[in-house]
């Protein structure tokens, strides 16, 4: 009788991506958690609470912004949003992707479909760049989800953050949406209006 234990499945599955709730807040944070504690994917060293993780959720919510959740039955396995890149009113059209699978669902087309539904949601707002600031290097993965979905480096940020002993940086990566800076955008992206 073999003592090896199984590896963990890496076939892809299938999952329902929604707007999250606020009853998938305490999911949320222990995945983030995860990443926060064990990685370098978060440059937070502590993990937020789940009262800050909700009022995180409501920030990007209030603004009409996706904030998406990926779940397999009853559970969240894993999320994504998107924030503004910067505060400044002419940065109004960019917008900034975070995304996060649970540890044992990696590898298993989750963060596919949650940067696929993030992204049609955001050009469907009028945003028309999407960045990404990935935590180290050699985030592999991150780096490869994003290439797969239209990303492309245009920058690095060296030994940005301390973490772990040693010095990190930050990859920068972006995507057009939609006409990019083909024509002129909407006046104002983010929540559109309800028909009536």
């Amino acid at each position: 009788m073999s003592t090896q234990t199984a590896k963990p499945s890496t076939s892809p599955i299938k999952v329902r991506v929604r707007l999250a709730t606020e009853q998938d807040m305490a999911a949320i944070q222990e995945i983030y958690a995860h990443y926060v504690l064990l990685t370098t994917a978060s440059f937070e060293e502590e993990p937020p609470t789940v009262a800050e993780m909700t009022a995180r959720w409501q920030r990007v919510a209030s603004r009409g912004l996706p904030y998406l959740v990926a779940t397999k039955g009853k559970r969240v396995v894993g999320y994504a949003y998107a924030s503004p890149f910067r505060e400044r009113s002419g940065y109004r059209y960019t917008i900034e992707d975070s995304v996060y699978v649970a540890e044992d669902y990696r590898g298993r087309n989750i963060g596919n479909e949650l940067m696929n539904e993030l992204i049609d949601r955001c050009i469907a707002l009028g945003f028309r760049q999407m960045i990404a600031v990935i935590g180290d290097s050699t985030n592999a993965s991150s780096l490869a989800l994003h290439s797969r979905h239209g990303f492309f480096v245009v920058g690095a940020l060296s030994s940005t953050c301390f973490k772990f002993g040693r010095w990190v940086d930050a990859v920068l990566m972006q995507r057009i949406l939609g006409d990019g800076d083909n024509s002129l955008p909407p006046k104002n992206p983010g929540r559109r209006k309800k028909k009536r």
